[in-house]
């Protein structure tokens, strides 16, 4: 795994690719897509954080973040995907630390996808702008935004699926769901749709509740603690974000992680 401590350009490698960003100092980092390829991305340290992303045409890639820096983070994300690209992004929040992200897809050229997808378990603040644009004709974006909120977590995502105008026959389409275990917890989310053309499909849901109060006492009523329901709760909740790795010891290590992250939190 290479550790960034510094703004650089990185032209990544065909097959698996690995990084951990560790930086005292504000970074800009460039990641030039001209291969297939899976990218996994830690953050171990880094308040300030800019990142922008270019996907050539033909290319599929997938970027998973994974952020385990308990500090307040900030961080800008853009991401450019060519004709007939396919990229995945997926965030993976377990940390104390409260997180600021504003992330920036543009379709640009006809046949671009892309699948901005998070998997947040919120303790701290977490704020979200999310935006996928489709900009050419017959591209492809989503948003999928999985949360478990604690008692101390405030979550806010603003996600924003645009088709401009000339872009036809695109698809727009986007998921957001927060789950919490008590009253009184903060959590708003925004799904939008701006639409400037007639031949295309779009669409959002959005949820934010409670968990099942059967579930619990079912669940409880085996032994469990209320911490140990929450923990095995918010595990199957949001581990399935690490199987956009094709890397199988990766997915398995990063799992255990998230585990015993998750417990840590749930316990608190």
């Amino acid at each position: 795994m290479e550790t960034i401590r510094a703004s650089q350009e990185i032209l990544l490698q065909e097959g698996y690719n690995a990084f951990e960003i560790d930086t005292e100092e504000a970074a800009e980092l460039k990641f030039v897509i001209s291969r297939p390829c899976d990218v996994f991305v830690r953050i171990r340290k880094a308040s300030e954080l800019k990142l922008e992303t270019k996907v050539e045409d033909g290319i599929k890639a997938a970027i998973l973040f994974y952020n385990s820096c308990d500090e307040t983070i900030h961080a800008q994300e853009t991401y450019s995907v060519g004709r007939d690209a396919d990229l995945t992004i997926a965030y993976g929040e377990c940390s104390h630390g409260d997180v600021y992200r504003d992330s920036r897809v543009a379709l640009k050229e006809s046949g671009a996808k892309a699948l901005l997808s998070s998997a947040s378990l919120v303790n701290e603040r977490k704020e979200y702008n999310i935006e996928v644009a489709n900009l050419a004709p017959h591209t492809f974006g989503e948003i999928r935004n999985y949360a478990v909120v604690l008692a101390d977590g405030r979550l806010m995502i603003d996600a924003i699926g645009r088709i401009v105008k000339g872009a036809y026959r695109s698809e727009s389409h986007q998921t957001s769901r927060a789950l919490s275990f008590a009253d009184g917890q903060r959590s708003e989310i925004l799904p939008e749709l701006l639409i400037d053309e007639n031949d295309v499909q779009a669409s959002h849901a959005m949820s934010i509740g409670r968990v099942d109060e059967d579930q619990l006492y079912y669940m409880m009523s085996r032994g469990l603690s209320i911490e140990q329901c929450t923990s095995l709760i918010s595990t199957g909740y949001l581990m399935p974000i690490t199987e956009i790795l094709s890397n199988e010891e990766l997915r398995g290590s990063l799992a255990q992680e998230m585990e015993r992250k998750i417990s840590e939190l749930c316990s608190m």
